[in-house]
């Protein structure tokens, strides 16, 4: 069995924070290399957040958030990096198509590294940043379904009227003679 990573979303938040979104389904690297060549503190907006938090979807080449663990067959796997391998020639000038393969299969092989002892299902997300030298950062978490349901809320009003009884003589502060009496 083939794990692989394959792009997820939860809602439309992707469309509206990166300068272009993976449709949901598409098989998915870190992409971490599509910023090497920017310089740290040289990002702003949109490409900003896809270097923070983007995984690179592999048929659009756009970025998602999310991704989860998939089974994927040989073929897919193959289609997947041939895809990779075209556009790392395309969009980042490899020499040849054999330098384009050897990258895409490096980086192929480290996304499914992420989903070693990952049950298919499994959704991560990624931090990316740069640490004091200039060098980029990745960190990954797994996030995990609940085993026990979140306690629902929906029956609760958002605003309440609530009797409050007070003890003691209600204040009533004479507003005038306060006003007279500033200097």
């Amino acid at each position: 069995m083939i794990l692989l990573l394959r792009t997820l979303r939860l809602d439309a938040s992707d469309t509206l924070i990166f300068p272009a979104a993976a449709e949901p389904g598409e098989w998915a690297v870190p992409g971490g290399f599509a910023f090497w060549d920017d310089a740290p503190g040289s990002l702003s907006g949109k490409r900003q957040q896809a270097f923070r938090a983007g995984f690179l979807g592999l048929s659009s080449f756009g970025w998602s958030t999310l991704v989860e663990v998939a089974e994927a067959s040989p073929a897919e796997r193959e289609a997947a990096l041939a895809a990779l391998a075209a556009h790392i020639r395309a969009a980042y000038g490899a020499p040849d198509e054999a330098a384009a393969r050897a990258a895409a299969e490096e980086e192929l092989a480290f996304a499914a590294s992420l989903c070693e002892g990952q049950a298919p299902g499994t959704v991560l997300a990624l931090h990316r940043s740069h640490d004091e030298t200039g060098a980029q950062r990745e960190a990954f978490r797994t996030l995990h379904r609940r085993e026990t349901p979140h306690r629902d809320f929906g029956a609760l009003p958002v605003f309440a009227i609530a009797a409050v009884e007070e003890e003691g003589p209600a204040e009533q502060p004479d507003l005038a003679a306060l006003i007279r009496a500033r200097p």
